[in-house]
């Protein structure tokens, strides 16, 4: 069933492609193969937690892939994004799950309900959706979106300076099910980090409901 649904979603973009022209940095994303992506972790600390970040935003690749992703909603961009996310949360599930026997939740930071009506998609939520199966359906990890809303609406932080992007998302994140997140390991996933402001809030009330929060993003600014 994947097998066809990957099939069928390519064979639609493959339509949308020769309907539609591509914007120049989806267009060159098109051409890009994962190991055009290479997977770079970094770490750094914000208010006591880590934040990682899987690529470099500051390569021209990583730009047009985050781009393609976020304003684009492109499919390729997505399946990339995915690749390099897989290649990363194998070797970490595998230890988390070494030192402990916790549901392991994968969960996009989400947009406001305004947002997303106005984007159509988490640009996330379609890396998460990209992923291999054993990442989705509870063999390595499963997907939760519900487990976390954004609340309140917020300015968008790249428009904001550094010292500025904390107060702009503190309490902007609620976890309407706690049920659901206690005594789970949760991977929280962003597109981009800059300070990790975003990344830091939207944990907070899922650790205040029992789960043990690990923070990525896909690239840091």
């Amino acid at each position: 069933m994947r097998t066809v649904f990957v099939a069928l979603m390519r064979l639609l973009e493959a339509i949308l492609d020769a309907i539609l022209p591509l914007r120049p940095r989806s267009a060159r994303t098109k051409a890009l193969r994962q190991e055009d992506i290479p997977l770079t972790p970094t770490s750094h600390e914000l208010l006591g937690s880590h934040v990682t970040t899987l690529m470099n935003y500051q390569k021209k690749n990583v730009q047009d892939l985050i781009q393609s992703l976020k304003y684009d909603g492109a499919g390729h961009a997505a399946h990339l994004c995915a690749s390099v996310l897989a290649e990363y949360l194998l070797e970490e599930i595998s230890n988390a799950k070494n030192f402990s026997t916790k549901k392991i939740l994968l969960i996009p930071v989400p947009l406001h309900a305004s947002r997303a009506r106005e984007r159509g998609f988490n640009q996330i939520e379609l890396v998460l959706n990209a992923l291999p199966q054993e990442f989705r359906d509870g063999t390595r990890s499963s997907l939760d979106p519900r487990a976390l809303v954004r609340a309140r609406q917020t300015k968008q932080q790249t428009r904001l300076a550094r010292s500025e992007r904390l107060s702009n998302v503190a309490g902007a994140f609620m976890a309407p099910h706690p049920a659901l997140v206690e005594n789970t390991h949760i991977f929280l996933i962003d597109d981009v980090a800059t300070t990790g402001a975003t990344l830091v809030n939207a944990a907070t009330p899922l650790r205040r409901a029992g789960a043990t929060v690990t923070l990525l993003a896909l690239a840091r600014a």
